[in-house]
């Protein structure tokens, strides 16, 4: 089968389930999405590589990539090989020296990895075909401009955020970075920068 490479395209609130998280893959050079639904920690794990933002402590995936790094293997791509009623499956392929090994993964922590190690995104026609949205594409152009993240953790905090001055900001910044919850970090980061290219 063919593979198609797929980049991330956004991060967000899942619609459908609470305390979920979709991430939205894109097809390079494409007009087809694949949402998947995955947990806060996963999400957070995710934006965090997106954002290279550093932890003071390093999280699971950061382990994992020093881990590999540590016994020389690299992860070449991923591979989301399967849908079966509504869960995706992946693949890490892992390089070493003198092998090349797949690694049955949850999809989530695939993507997380695959962001640390710069490494492709791959999936099947079948299964983009079963599991995809095709976007529109009024203007004609082939592919999209690459959306933002969004990382605001409800329809709400936005205009929470736009309420607040800028040295408020700045003091819920730091919170919320002393708590580890980089994904509303996100959010004030933006909003904060926002406001200074505004000036």
């Amino acid at each position: 089968m063919k593979k198609i490479e797929l980049e991330i395209v956004a991060l967000s609130h899942s619609i459908t389930q609470t305390h979920s998280y979709a991430v939205v893959l894109g097809e390079v050079n494409g007009l087809r999405r694949l949402p998947i639904v995955i947990g806060g920690f996963e999400a957070q794990a995710i934006a965090v590589a997106l954002e290279k933002m550093h932890p003071s402590r390093p999280l699971t995936h950061d382990l994992m990539k020093n881990f590999m790094n540590a016994f020389t293997i690299d992860l070449q791509e991923i591979i989301i090989c399967d849908l079966q009623e509504g869960i995706f499956y992946s693949k890490l392929v892992c390089v070493s020296e003198h092998d090349t090994v797949e690694i049955d993964s949850r999809t989530s922590d695939a993507l997380a990895l695959a962001v640390r190690f710069g490494c492709p995104i791959y999936t099947y026609d079948n299964i983009l075909e079963s599991a995809g949205i095709l976007m529109e594409d009024p203007s004609g152009k082939k592919k999209q401009p690459k959306e933002a993240v969004a990382a605001e953790t409800s329809a709400g905090s936005n205009e929470d955020l736009r309420a607040m001055t800028l040295e408020e900001l700045n003091t819920l910044l730091n919170e919320v970075l002393d708590q580890e919850d980089y994904i509303r970090a996100i959010a004030i980061r933006d909003e904060i920068n926002s406001r200074k290219r505004g000036r």
